[in-house]
């Protein structure tokens, strides 16, 4: 494990009004980092216009002994060069959330999410070094890795081939070896895993980390980039199209109705609290490791999605969730991390289980 940066940091939080990053926030100012907030709001993230989020940063900065200083927001875009390069002009770090998130919803999507998620990226990394600044991290996602880590009984660890429409209209969820069909055993994805984006946003986050990659290796400086597993916690996004499966489940729920499970709900994921994504955000924001590296960031205990439904129908006292077999052709059956390299290297490790977590669940 390597040693932290111990001295206070000046910290620019690209995209640090929104579920993550408010809680990526308020960890750094709980460490006694001050932080600077890029946020656009936009409007289909921030369905209120952004009251809520600065309401909870406001919330965040009155904890700190520092409150005049601790949290500046500044509501612009990241692919605006200019606005990035002079908020990059005043701090040490640069922590990049801004995203659009989600499968992509359908093909006319697809120029916004390589706009927003990699011309963003590219633009503050390109202010970054303008700026002198020598550490980047920024959030990927479990999605690069495509279908997850399977081995053959006969054949050993072999790649799954993407799951047809005919193939899951059968009700055949889970993918079969390549090579003699028979039935794969899933596994944990490490980091040495083959990258296999399958939707749009996949792709957009493999280009975000080998950008990265690329300015690490020509500035000199370090790069990190945090794959994240399944996120929940409190002020989850709820009604817009980007909500994650428990606001969609829990949703439901407060309607009084059954959560209805895709597929068999056997599908693999691993759900990691929000708190613990904001002290791994934090964690690697102070950390001296040099390069560019790639770290898995999950609870590291499997669920299906069928237990998490389950768990939010216990919790909010619900009926018991529906398994209907419908499918989204772009979902991948099982993928779930060894968040092993993380903890060896820098010390993190999740502390929040699933069914605490889903107790204290709350929405925007």
């Amino acid at each position: 494990m390597r040693h932290p940066v111990t001295k206070s940091l000046r910290v620019l939080v690209t995209g640090g009004a929104g579920f993550i990053g408010t809680n990526v926030v308020s960890e750094l100012v709980a460490r006694g980092h001050t932080t600077t907030v890029l946020d656009s709001l936009r409007p289909d993230v921030h369905t209120d216009g952004g009251e809520a989020a600065r309401a909870r940063l406001h919330e965040i900065a009155a904890r700190s002994p520092a409150p005049d200083r601790a949290v500046n927001l500044a509501v612009g875009d990241a692919r605006d060069l200019g606005v990035v390069t002079r908020l990059c002009g005043d701090v040490d770090v640069v922590v990049h959330l801004a995203a659009k998130v989600g499968l992509g919803l359908d093909i006319d999507d697809i120029d916004d999410y390589v706009s927003s998620n990699d011309l963003g990226t590219a633009t503050v990394l390109r202010a970054a070094a303008r700026a002198g600044i020598t550490r980047f991290v920024q959030a990927s996602s479990m999605v690069v890795y495509g279908e997850g880590h399977y081995t053959c009984d006969d054949h050993g660890v072999v790649p799954p081939a993407p799951r047809t429409r005919d193939w899951l209209e059968q009700g055949r969820f889970d993918p079969p070896c390549p090579v003699c069909a028979e039935p794969l055993t899933a596994g944990l994805v490490s980091e040495h895993a083959l990258l296999d984006p399958r939707n749009t946003y996949a792709v957009t986050k493999v280009a975000q980390e080998q950008l990265a990659s690329v300015w690490s290796r020509e500035t000199g400086a370090s790069a990190v980039s945090l794959r994240l597993h399944n996120v929940y916690g409190p002020n989850m996004p709820k009604n817009t199209p980007y909500a994650g499966v428990a606001a969609i489940f829990a949703s439901a729920l407060d309607r009084g109705e059954a959560p209805r499970v895709f597929e068999d709900g056997g599908q693999r994921r691993d759900f990691v609290h929000v708190t613990d994504i904001g002290a791994a955000f934090a964690v690697a924001t102070e950390a001296d490791t040099s390069g560019h590296r790639a770290f898995n960031v999950g609870s590291g205990v499997v669920h299906t999605v069928g237990d998490l439904a389950q768990a939010l129908s216990g919790a909010r006292g619900g009926p018991e969730p529906v398994v209907t077999g419908q499918f989204r052709l772009g979902d991948v059956r099982h993928v779930t991390a060894s968040s092993e390299r993380i903890a060896d290297e820098l010390g993190w490790r999740a502390t929040v289980s699933l069914e605490d977590g889903v107790r204290a669940l709350t929405f925007d």
